[in-house]
């Protein structure tokens, strides 16, 4: 690929990136528009013609791998996993 073909290719993707940002603005604001309704009605689930909604609390339970390397190093040292990654970063 030339440098003229890659910097069209930078700035194509530049666009659409843009473009991405522009859609999430406006999805966060919808579902943000809807929460709220939800919130009114006091419901978690909303039905129509052809779509059904939830909003629900999920609770998870993770580990608190600070607290784990703090109180038993040894341990957290002996189970810790270490991965490599590539990672695409556009300036």
């Amino acid at each position: 690929m030339s440098t003229i073909e890659l910097n069209s290719k930078v700035k194509e993707l530049r666009e659409l990136r843009r473009l991405a940002d522009e859609l999430q603005q406006e999805i966060d604001g919808l579902t943000d528009q809807i929460k709220a309704v939800m919130t009114e009605r006091d419901t978690d689930t909303l039905t129509g013609d052809d779509y059904k909604i939830t909003w629900k609390a999920v609770t998870s339970s993770r580990l608190d791998t600070a607290a784990l390397k703090k109180a038993f190093p040894q341990v957290a040292e002996q189970f810790t996993k270490t991965s490599t990654s590539r990672r695409f970063v556009l300036a």
